[in-house]
């Protein structure tokens, strides 16, 4: 059973914040409601989603500067703003912070849901087109056999991979130089969309470096970029 659609919808009007839930819902959407800019930030950081919708008119932190500091940590996820403020600089500057796209309030409801669907469908057509990692993939003096789910480590010794761990380096590899955020990891690899713990995903990190690297205090390879997530780079 394929799981449902995260939305984090955040919105500080309580009747359209719930209008726009349940008719999210009624489409099959699992979603997150927010009323403010902290919360909503919150969300992001806790949780994985395939979309936020975001108010700009938000108390405390408004929700230009919530996309702006989305983007610092995740440049993936898409981003629709709902805004009453129409000028064409209102929109641009909702663009130039990272916003994928821009609706003015009052808006049509139907139109609204297809925006939705046509953002989260780019979304995951950009995502399956990273080139696809090879059954056996090669990096300096190490080799992963993602069939066999063995590698052959730095020193010459072939180390059995669990599961998880071959698909934590086939995710990592195909998203090469590019950070992937913790979140995703764990939404990909583990199928959480809450998170008690980040040391997970650190204790395979630091098996990684064990097999792989030649220092693994100095990595060349598998890089942590703190409160974000991970990197694999090839040099």
């Amino acid at each position: 059973m394929a799981r449902k659609l995260s939305v984090l919808l955040v919105e500080d009007e309580e009747n359209l914040r719930d209008t726009l839930k349940l008719n999210f819902e009624m489409e099959g959407y699992n979603v997150v409601p927010a009323g403010d800019g902290a919360s909503a930030l919150n969300a992001v950081r806790r949780e994985y989603f395939d979309l936020i919708v975001l108010d700009v008119m938000l108390p405390e932190i408004d929700g230009i500067s919530v996309c702006e500091n989305i983007r610092l940590f995740n440049s993936e996820i898409p981003i629709l703003i709902l805004s009453a403020k129409n000028s064409s600089s209102d929109r641009v500057i909702g663009l130039q912070k990272g916003a994928d796209d821009y609706v003015t309030k009052p808006f049509d409801l139907t139109e609204l849901m297809l925006r939705v669907k046509k953002l989260i469908n780019k979304s995951k057509l950009i995502s399956s087109s990273k080139e696809p990692v090879k059954e056996v993939f090669t990096f300096g003096k190490n080799n992963i056999n993602f069939k066999s789910l063995e590698c052959t480590t730095k020193d010459g010794e072939t180390v059995a991979l669990t599961k998880k761990e071959a698909m934590l380096l086939k995710l990592l590899i195909e998203n090469k130089n590019e950070v992937v955020p913790r979140e995703k990891i764990l939404q990909a690899v583990w199928g959480y969309n809450v998170y008690p713990t980040t040391r997970t995903v650190d204790n395979f990190i630091l098996n990684f470096r064990k097999y792989f690297e030649e220092d693994s205090r100095k990595p060349k390879y598998f890089h942590s970029i703190r409160g974000i997530g991970y990197k694999f780079t090839e040099n």
